[in-house]
């Protein structure tokens, strides 16, 4: 707050003639001049009438003119003496007097009585006053500091107001008090004038009311304008200036020197009221002129009308480095680096163009419609692009040109681009144009197709996609494969009207799908006078029968195999239906490798069903490395869950895998390759997929939502809590989707209970496809010497010299899978480096059998892990479980205690030249360390005191889970075995 000294009215102080104040009577208030301490004269009303009875004394001052103020205040300096020191025989005495104003337009108002009695006067005088107060002294003086002339001055200060007269005039009336009025000052505050922020404020007289403000409007000075606002402030009653709003500031090219506008000198620059001082030119630009609104750019260099005047200047970027181009068949990849000179600004993008090269040397022509950019053609992030659908052995030439902001601002003959000529190899074939039926019975069809106008290579097979007219909505379909130019599709319904379209495929993939052709079955029963030929067709079906069973029965017994016509279908024959976007095989099931597909797209979508974004809420992240599916946030980006509702389906919780953004089209083609995998199985143990979504970011891949986790957190959270039959049970899950892939000729190499999950029924699922780029983040993939990450811990030995993966190697990885379920998720080898692991395995070290394993489980463990001539089929496997299910009694004969893991008594006991084992080691080793402050704190501090307690005692020191129990009292047992033995030896 700004203050400002009070202003004067009247101060009885600095008059230096009489006062002319007016008392009455006349013997009442007496002035007496005095001079004070500097020698200056004083003018004092004094009256002390205390020895007479009925005292009224009145003093008028002169008319005070209030200079409009409507508040003013009184400040009064008297003395009074104390009654109690006053003679006897007093009349009256008064320790208080009494202050008065009225208000008045001229000086007139307080004059004589106009011919009036003095009684008359001084009534009418009396009445017309507005009383203030009665003034009392704080301090008072006595006969004995009169004597020694110390005077005890007292200060009053009263306000009187409203007030809305020109003046005002004052009154003090004396009741009979001894008192002496030595000084009257009369002054009102304001609010001085005031120059801020480069705006003036005009002194202000404040308002009566206490908590008044009066605003006050500001003038800009100095050629400044109003920033925001204009300038405003609040006067207050105690003639303070508070709350600012608004401020000045020099107009642009000017800048604040001390409250003066100054203009910015040659250089600098201001361009902005908001600016708070002028600014030096930013780079590359220059102010040759004093107050520069801007700063002009250096030649070469720019900046676009969206660009602040505060940014550099720039200049367009310079051609992208290092650009190469892969082909691939009838696409090729493009790929390069951020140019050496980015021109210094962040909104760097590519543009790609393409020409094709002209028959006869003709020259170029731009690419047609046809062609598919990925992502993009224009306006491109990052540093690479995907061409498709280019045409087979033609001449590509494509310019990849690096621009920013102000490239359409530079020189249009400067060279911002490079150019890479390509030549395409062998493209997928064309389309089949024309389908034709042939012989049509009532629940089966003979087609025929001619070649592709354009097969650019070997047809390598046909496919022929068929559905049901009438269950078209359904989105449910059939797809059979035929190396020949014809197909008999059977299992139809009779009299139906089917909807067929064919499509080739040679070594660059599969050519696009024919036009829809429909065609109908026959009825399934013949009317009227068709009566007599439905016999004879009968009869010569029949004949025809008995002949081919001859030809048959010929054909075993000469022990050869008979031969079919590759024209019909056979019922072994590759036949994969698909219902609502899921994948059914019968016959012969056969793992498609996404790889053989040009386009990621084209295999995602012929094995996965696409899901509309709406039909996906993503609710929460779900936690840990691998819950509910693998790789939380990995790679590609976070796994979530949320519900799932289709059309015409129940809600269902699942799991969401999103790609994260700013993906490379590599990332894209390896995020869809798993998805391309998992559509094609169906098995109850194996990871169901839902869809995908690909047409609208994020992209995403959604699976079943598995409660429980991956198996291995899943045991190790539930260490000895389940029976061996229910660990036998999750075994057969296990293997049966083994035998699936197996079956489906598909090699998982990365079988580990980490990628197992399980649902909330205990029912396990393998899961993780992505192999090949999967293991580039897992802790427990190592190098070998061949080059490549492999699980060393769980992969068969001829996977890790050779990289032969195979059904066999899977089953290898089963055994180690067993292995760590029956040991609740421990570590395979311990902590053992890989480098041990794969020298163990190859001097034939085996896994030991895990505590309380059943011998036949531990004995398929090791037929899982004899040479790969030697080890079981998935399916055997699956047939041995499933007898020790049916018979229990199976499981009750344990393995050896000397392949058990906590017979560690040889190795760890006496470690370190002799040293006796703590109970914090043993209890580690045994994967218990979680109870040793439990031990401790029980009073069992070695290993003497523990070899005596019972399962009561593990009771009393916490350790209340039955799995656990059994467990370290299974390890006590073994503890005193060594014991006694020991003695024996003393």
């Amino acid at each position: 707050p700004l203050l400002s000294p009070p202003v004067n009215l009247l101060d009885s102080r600095s008059v230096m003639g009489d006062l002319g104040w007016v008392a009455y009577p006349k013997n009442g208030w007496e002035e007496i001049g005095e001079v004070d301490e500097n020698y200056a004269p004083i003018h004092t009303y004094q009256v002390c009438r205390v020895m007479e009875q009925n005292q009224n004394n009145w003093l008028h001052t002169n008319w005070i003119r209030t200079q409009g103020a409507q508040r003013v205040f009184v400040e009064l300096k008297f003395t009074l003496r104390d009654c109690s020191s006053l003679p006897g025989g007093v009349g009256t005495c008064k320790e208080t007097f009494n202050m008065y104003y009225l208000e008045a337009d001229e000086g007139g108002a307080g004059g004589d009585g106009g011919g009036m009695t003095q009684e008359e006067e001084r009534a009418l005088t009396e009445s017309r006053y507005t009383k203030v107060d009665t003034i009392a002294a704080d301090e008072s003086f006595t006969e004995l500091d009169l004597g020694d002339r110390v005077m005890k001055l007292n200060t009053e200060v009263r306000d009187l107001g409203p007030l809305s007269r020109r003046g005002v005039f004052l009154a003090f009336q004396d009741l009979g008090a001894c008192i002496a009025l030595v000084s009257v000052r009369v002054f009102y505050k304001r609010c001085p004038l005031l120059v801020r922020s480069l705006a003036q404020f005009p002194a202000t007289v404040p308002g009566w009311e206490a908590s008044q403000l009066v605003e006050v409007g500001g003038r800009c000075l100095n050629g400044s304008l109003p920033l925001d606002q204009p300038p405003r402030m609040h006067c207050s009653t105690e003639g303070e200036w508070l709350v600012p709003i608004g401020r000045c500031a020099c107009q642009p090219g000017f800048e604040d020197v001390n409250s003066s506008c100054q203009v910015c000198r040659v250089g600098f620059y201001r361009s902005l009221l908001e600016s708070p001082s002028c600014s030096r030119c930013p780079p590359h630009s220059v102010s040759r002129q004093p107050g520069a609104l801007s700063c002009p750019c250096e030649p070469s260099y720019y900046r676009t009308q969206a660009d602040a005047p505060s940014m550099a200047c720039t200049r367009p970027p310079s051609a992208p480095h290092n650009a190469m181009s892969n082909v691939n068949e009838t696409s090729v990849f493009l790929e390069w680096s951020v140019p050496v000179e980015t021109g210094g600004r962040k909104d760097l993008r590519y543009n790609v163009l393409c020409r094709q090269a002209l028959p006869e040397g003709r020259g170029l022509e731009e690419c047609g419609p046809s062609v598919r950019f990925l992502p993009g053609r224009v306006g491109l992030t990052n540093t690479s692009v995907m061409v498709a659908d280019l045409q087979s052995h033609t001449n590509y030439s494509f310019l990849l040109e690096a621009v920013n902001g102000v490239s359409e601002l530079a020189d249009a003959h400067a060279q911002h681009h490079v150019t890479l000529n390509v030549t395409t190899n062998q493209a997928a074939p064309s389309a089949v144009s024309v389908v034709r039926k042939g012989h049509t019975g009532k629940s089966s069809m003979a087609l025929s197709w001619a070649e592709p106008d354009r097969p650019n290579g070997v047809i390598l097979e046909y496919e022929i996609k068929y559905f049901e007219k009438v269950q078209e909505q359904d989105s449910s379909y059939t797809i059979i494969r035929s190396k020949e130019l014809q197909m008999v599709v059977e299992d139809l319904k009779p009299s139906s009207l089917y909807v067929f379209q064919v499509r080739a495929r040679t070594s660059a993939g599969y050519g696009a799908f024919s036009r829809r052709f429909e065609f109908q079955t026959s009825p399934s029963t013949v009317t009227g006078s068709g009566e007599r030929a439905q016999a004879s067709i009968l009869a010569a079906a029949v004949t025809l029968a008995l002949v081919l069973l001859a030809l048959v029965a010929g054909c075993l017994l000469s022990g050869r195999r008979c031969g079919y016509s590759k024209a019909k279908q056979d019922p072994d024959e590759e036949k994969m239906h698909f219902h609502n976007g899921h994948l059914q095989f019968t016959g012969l099931r056969t793992y498609v490798d996404p790889l053989t597909y040009e386009d990621p797209n084209q295999a995602v979508h012929q094995f996965a069903q696409e899901i509309h974004l709406s039909s996906i809420s993503i609710e929460r992240i779900i936690g840990g490395k691998r819950d509910a599916v693998r790789g939380s946030s990995g790679e590609f980006g976070e796994v979530c869950s949320g519900p799932l509702r289709l059309p015409g389906k129940r809600e269902i919780l699942v799991a969401i895998k999103t790609l994260k953004a700013g993906y490379t089209e590599q990332q894209r083609r390896d995020f869809l390759w798993e998805a391309s995998i998992m559509g094609q199985f169906n098995h109850p143990n194996i990871i169901r997929l839902e869809g995908v979504v690909t047409k609208s970011k994020p992209v995403m891949i959604i699976t079943e939502y598995m409660e429980n986790g991956s198996l291995d957190t899943f045991l190790k959270k539930n260490d000895g809590q389940f029976t061996v039959i229910q660990l036998v049970g999750m075994l057969r899950g296990i293997a049966s989707g083994m035998r699936y892939l197996s079956d489906m000729g598909y090699v998982h190499r990365d079988l580990a209970a980490r990628n197992i999950l399980v649902d909330g029924h205990l029912v396990c699922k393998v899961s993780d496809f992505g192999l090949s780029r999967a293991l580039e983040d897992d802790p427990e993939a190592a190098y070998t010497t061949q080059g490549g990450k492999i699980p060393i811990r769980w992969t068969a030995p001829e996977a890790i010299a050779y990289r032969k993966f195979t059904s066999a190697s899977d089953v290898w990885s089963y055994g180690v899978v067993m292995w760590e379920v029956m040991s609740y998720g421990e570590r395979p080898y311990w902590d053992m480096s890989n480098q041990d692991v794969i020298k163990a395995v190859e001097e034939n070290y085996r896994l030991p059998g895990p505590m309380d394993c059943p011998e036949s489980l531990y004995q398929l463990m090791t037929d899982c892990w004899q040479r790969e001539r030697t080890r079981p089929k998935f399916d055997e496997v699956v047939c041995l479980l499933d007898k020790l299910v049916h018979n229990p009694s199976l499981l009750r004969k344990l393995v050896n205690s000397s392949h058990s893991p906590t017979c560690w008594w040889n190795t760890l006991v006496n470690a370190g030249g002799g040293r006796r084992q703590t109970v914090a080691e043993w209890l580690d080793s045994i994967k218990m360390g979680r109870y040793t402050e439990l031990f401790l704190e029980g009073g069992y501090s070695s290993l003497d005191t523990v070899a005596h307690m019972t399962s009561e005692d593990l009771r009393r020191v916490g350790v209340n889970l039955a799995g656990h129990q059994k467990k370290i009292f299974s390890s006590i047992q073994e503890m005193r075995v060594h014991l006694s033995s020991r003695a024996v030896d003393i």
